[in-house]
Parts: C-alpha cells; sequence; structure tokens
C-alpha cells in the first residue's frame, strides 16, 4: 500500500523545493568547481543525460556529471565501463558529486529528494508485480535502497527496498535517509557490485 506521503505529494514537494532551491545556490560553486574539472579532465560534454523512468514509468531525462572517458575500440564501439571510468570519475561516483546536477530534476518536479533510485527504460518490463510497485513513487536522488548497501547489494535487495519505501515513507523516513546519505556519501560505501564497476544490468531477477 503507498502511503499518503507518496500519493497526495504535495507536503513531499513542498519540502523538496524548500530544501533543493536552497541547495543549488549554496552548492553552485562546487558544481561550478566538478564542472571545470570534468571539462578539464574528461572533455566535454560536462553532463551526461540518460532517459530513465520517472513515476508510472513516465520517461524522464536524468543528468549526471560525466564520469567516464568516451575512448573506443578499433570497432568504434565504446569500450566496456571498467575501461572508461577513471579514478577522477571514481572519486565522483563515490562522494556522489556526480549527481548534484539532479537537483534541478527536483525542482523541475521530474524528480524529489527522497524516493527509489530512476533506473533505465529498459527495466520496466522486467519487473514483477512487487517490484513494479517503486514505480508509484517519484524516484529520488537518494533512497532507502542507497543507505541500505548501495550497489553493492543484489538486485532483488535492491528492489524490495525500494518497494519497502513506498510503502512505509513518511517525513521522518525521509529525514532519516537524508541523514544516512551523509553518511554513506562521507564514508563511500557500496559505490560498485563486485567484480563491476557500478552495478550489473538488471535483467528481470526475482
Amino acid at each position: 500500500m503507498t502511503t499518503r506521503w507518496i500519493s497526495s505529494g504535495r507536503a513531499k514537494r513542498a519540502i523538496d523545493l524548500m530544501l533543493a532551491i536552497p541547495a543549488l545556490v549554496v552548492l553552485a560553486p562546487v558544481s561550478a568547481v566538478v564542472a571545470c574539472l570534468v571539462r578539464l579532465r574528461l572533455g566535454s560534454p560536462v553532463l551526461f543525460r540518460q532517459e530513465r523512468a520517472g513515476r508510472d514509468a513516465a520517461p524522464i531525462r536524468v543528468p549526471k556529471f560525466r564520469s567516464m572517458t568516451d575512448a573506443r575500440g578499433p570497432d568504434g564501439e565504446l569500450l566496456p565501463d571498467a575501461d572508461r571510468l577513471t579514478p577522477f570519475g571514481v572519486l565522483l561516483r563515490s562522494t556522489s558529486l556526480d549527481e548534484l546536477p539532479q537537483l534541478w530534476t527536483v525542482v523541475k518536479g521530474d524528480m524529489s529528494l527522497v524516493g527509489p533510485r530512476p533506473l533505465p527504460m529498459v527495466y520496466v518490463d522486467r519487473y514483477s508485480e512487487r517490484q513494479r510497485r517503486r514505480l508509484d513513487a517519484r524516484p529520488g536522488i537518494t533512497g532507502w535502497a542507497q543507505v541500505n548497501g548501495r550497489n553493492a547489494t543484489s538486485w532483488p535487495e535492491r528492489l524490495e527496498h525500494d518497494v519497502w519505501y513506498v510503502e512505509h515513507a513518511s517525513p521522518r523516513v525521509d529525514l532519516r535517509i537524508l541523514v544516512l546519505t551523509v553518511r554513506t556519501a562521507l564514508r563511500r560505501d557500496g559505490v560498485a557490485a563486485e567484480g563491476h564497476v557500478t552495478m550489473r544490468e538488471f535483467m528481470g531477477e526475482t
């Protein structure tokens, strides 16, 4: 059952704006420095945008600071992620600095500060009926899965954390997630799945 905090959404949206807009202002110098470093170390474009599934599976464009090069093999195809992710990119991901541009997406209304992370559109048809419930909430910059193992957990565990959030979301839960997110970012926990530079592709495991 989706909580009222999510289903009505008005109070949650108001909190998002009250926090995201000041955060954009306060973190503007940090974003400017990161943008300059990305341009110098990885080239242009500075931002990487990918279509992801938003609330009710509506497609949204999610921006991040680039963390990979555009290195290609002899066949012209992009090299595997592990070969394109630089130490600088690892730093951006482990500290979540690559996700700062998503604050604009929160202000726009496509995302929330807290909610299930937006995943690729192709995953939508791979969810079980229960896993699909994660789409009942507006996706977030951080979420219950991110403070409970992040990318180091298995897909079934991660998606179950998302569903747990949909069923238990409240102002208190959101505040707890935001506080734990700071700790997770500082400790750089769970940045990648074992044997992968980030998270392996979800193929529909249940």
